[in-house]
Parts: C-alpha cells; sequence; structure tokens
C-alpha cells in the first residue's frame, strides 16, 4: 500500500547527553522513497537533564508524532513497542591503583574459594587415593597428580569461559555471557515497566 510505513522499534539506543534522538536512531523504518527521509529526521524525543539516564519511548508516542506529521498515513509497527534511551556519558580512564586493587581482590579470593573448597572435599585424600589406585604406590605428596589437576582446571576454566584474555576460541556464547545476557533482559523489562509513564495506569487519574 502507498500509505502504508512499516516500523520496527530498536530496543536500547545510546545517546549522550542532551540529544535528539530521531526516529531513525529508535526504529528500523519501511517506507515510500518519497517519504523516508523525513520520516528518518523527525524527532521523537529531546534528552534534558531530567530525563536521567534512562528514557522509555513507547511506540504509540511515536505514532503519534509520525501521524501527526503525515496525515492519512497508516503506521504498522513490527516487535518490540518500547524503545530504552540509554543516555552515555564519557568514560573516565582507568585508574591503574583501582585497577590492581580489584585485580588483588579478585585474584586472592579466587583462590582463597578454591583452596576452602578442595579442604572441605579432602581433595588432598582423594587425589592420594587415586594416585595409589593407578601408580599402586603410597604417596602423601603426589605432585604429579596435583600439577596436572591444577593445569586441567586452568585449561577448564578457559574453556568454559570461551575466551583467552581477549580472544574469543568459537562463536558459541559462555556461560556467563548467557547469563549476562538473561540479567540484562530481566533488567530492560522492568525500566520498561517501571519508567514507561504508559505502562500503568490508575482508573481515576485525568
Amino acid at each position: 500500500m502507498e500509505g502504508t510505513i512499516y516500523i520496527r522499534m530498536r530496543n536500547r539506543v545510546q545517546s549522550p547527553p542532551n540529544e535528539k534522538v530521531y526516529l531513525k536512531d529508535a526504529a528500523q523504518i519501511i517506507a515510500p522513497e518519497s517519504l523516508l527521509p523525513r520520516l528518518k529526521s523527525l524527532i521523537i524525543h529531546q534528552l534534558t537533564e531530567s530525563d536521567g539516564n534512562i528514557v522509555v519511548v513507547d511506540v504509540m508516542k511515536v505514532i503519534g508524532i509520525i501521524t501527526e506529521k503525515f496525515n492519512g498515513i497508516e503506521v504498522q509497527t513490527i516487535g518490540p513497542a518500547q524503545t530504552i534511551i540509554e543516555v552515555v556519558t564519557k568514560k573516565k580512564g582507568v585508574s591503574i591503583p583501582f585497577f590492581l586493587l580489584i585485580w588483588f581482590l579478585l585474584f586472592f579470593g579466587s583462590a582463597m574459594t578454591l583452596m576452602n573448597f578442595h579442604d572441605d572435599v579432602s581433595m588432598r585424600s582423594v587425589q592420594e587415593k587415586i594416585y595409589l589406585i593407578i601408580t599402586g604406590e603410597k604417596d602423601t605428596k603426589p605432585l604429579l597428580f596435583q600439577i596436572s589437576y591444577s593445569i586441567g582446571l586452568g585449561l577448564g576454566m578457559v574453556l568454559f569461559f570461551n575466551h583467552v584474555f581477549k580472544k574469543r576460541i568459537n562463536d558459541e556464547p559462555s556461560p556467563l555471557e548467557v547469563e549476562m545476557f538473561n540479567y540484562q533482559m530481566d533488567l530492560d523489562n522492568y525500566v520498561i515497566l517501571h519508567e514507561n509513564k504508559e505502562s500503568m495506569k490508575r482508573v481515576n487519574d485525568d
């Protein structure tokens, strides 16, 4: 149909403070070539200091802006009904002392956790028994087995998280990335329900 446009709202848009957010930023648009440039340049929100760092733009607001500017046009929406605008400020440089402090806490905290876990499950006695079963010799310090176990533990963690420093081993997401994705989805749903003024309404409101 000549007078129909299709828009698909993006899930999240990042923008600097006090910027104008255009329709082309918040949505994908399919429209007749004669209307497309004007649609892309429509301002759907002006960021201000009072907005904070999160703004939710509802698709009904977008449809209202489009129909106000283009009389008689039909708007079809696909996908999400809201777009989250995240106000992003310039990040400060990494503080070396702070980085070293965090590294120190994570390194020694992880080491203490592993040692306490191994002590709780009597890992040393288990390794001694396994060493006795394999070699037939009793050794209170089976270093050959313990060193191999430590190397295997480190390699297992690398494979589990699917990363070697910043390099990804394969395209499959790691369990940590999946959990972070699920957390981000839950956070976005919470923001949409609580920050979007149109998502809830009291019956007696004017």
